[in-house]
């Protein structure tokens, strides 16, 4: 009989030690890979040339850009055609522009994010080249898909971001006539009039925008930088703007309404704390309002329905830093950066654009 509970109390004990060891974020997620979802299909590989984001037109064209972290990038835009080739967009010249040359208005410099959006592309430039401060205003390259022509470019306003902003991602919200960005370097959302081109800065220094952690864990390593506000995905049903922090594991929302007020107190008042959710890059809404996020620290990509759950769609080596997420044709379009894998030299390395199916809902 003591051998009986004995054996049981050291049962009891290992499942409690483990219990602790899994509380490094305490998140509700089903445990179950959707069987609808297995199968990945690379699209495209660049070699020595790191892409981070992915559009796809409402037309199926494909665009992926190569920000300016290292010496050595050959495109900051391209789009990939239907017969595969890799095509500077809009042309040549615009993705001429070399470290140490002058800034001129018609190249890009440090492009981060590209944006499809009926048929316009937005073209998010940092004006930030090897992680260093702003070489002038960030800026909106917005090119007409019909005729490749740039038809508007939209400047930042200076009282809306920092010497230090490294300003990430863009959604558009045609509802309310706003563009929305996030600031990965200093931490805040910007938010753009469309029709006069007017930019002011939101939750600047603000605990929903700020990274909660200086690093991230992969495996026995730490990945050690403070990446604020990142990921962006606009609720349209529900007119709420979701963003997240990179090294940070909180999920947060806005209603777009509160964007018109002008008292930045009463504007915090209206941000909604939504979940614990794993470490993410970029992030989107499908049709459903399902919200599409990876779990970096852990080679998967997530979503959260609705009703709040978190399950996963996919997980696996072939996930490596599922960086941007793009939506077309039920298939989720996302980059693999391996931003926690690469050294200054990365001439070796592959990165590649994927998809995958989506779920049934």
């Amino acid at each position: 009989m003591n051998k009986t509970l004995y054996i049981v109390s050291i049962v009891l004990l290992l499942v409690s030690c483990k219990e602790v060891n899994n509380k490094k974020v305490d998140i509700a997620i089903s445990k179950q890979t959707d069987s609808v979802a297995q199968q990945i299909i690379q699209v495209a590989e660049f070699k020595g040339q790191q892409v981070t984001g992915v559009t796809v037109t409402d037309s199926g064209r494909i665009f992926v850009n190569f920000p300016r972290w290292r010496k050595g990038v050959v495109n900051s835009v391209i789009e990939i055609t239907a017969d595969n080739q890799k095509k500077s967009y809009p042309n040549a010249d615009w993705n001429s522009w070399e470290i140490g040359e002058t800034v001129v208005d018609n190249k890009f410099v440090g492009v981060q994010s590209v944006v499809a959006f009926e048929n316009r592309v937005y073209v998010l430039d940092t004006r930030s080249q090897l992680f260093e401060n702003v070489l002038n205003a960030p800026r909106i390259f917005v090119f007409d898909l019909t005729t490749n022509d740039l038809i508007r470019t939209y400047i930042l306003d200076k009282n809306s971001y920092h010497p230090d902003s490294y300003v990430n991602d863009l959604r558009v919200d045609k509802n309310n006539k706003k563009i929305y960005f996030t600031d990965s370097g200093h931490a805040g959302l910007i938010v753009l009039d469309i029709d006069s081109g007017k930019s002011k800065r939101i939750l600047d220094n603000h605990k929903s925008t700020s990274a909660e952690m200086s690093y991230l864990t992969f495996g026995d390593k730490q990945w050690k930088n403070t990446i604020h506000s990142d990921g962006i995905a606009l609720d349209t049903q529900n007119n709420r703007l979701f963003y997240h922090a990179l090294t940070g594991y909180s999920l947060y929302s806005i209603n777009t309404n509160s964007f018109q007020i002008e008292n930045e107190n009463q504007i915090e008042e209206n941000v909604k704390f939504e979940a614990k959710t794993a470490a993410p890059d970029g992030m989107i809404f499908d049709k459903a309002g399902n919200l599409y996020f990876a779990d970096l620290e852990n080679n998967k990509i997530q979503y959260r329905k609705p009703d709040g759950s978190v399950h996963t769609l996919i997980e696996g080596n072939t996930i490596k830093w599922a960086d941007t997420f793009s939506i077309y044709n039920n298939y989720l379009y996302f980059t693999n950066s391996r931003i926690n894998e690469v050294s200054e030299n990365i001439s070796n390395m592959t990165f590649t654009l994927n998809k995958i199916k989506l779920p049934s809902n």
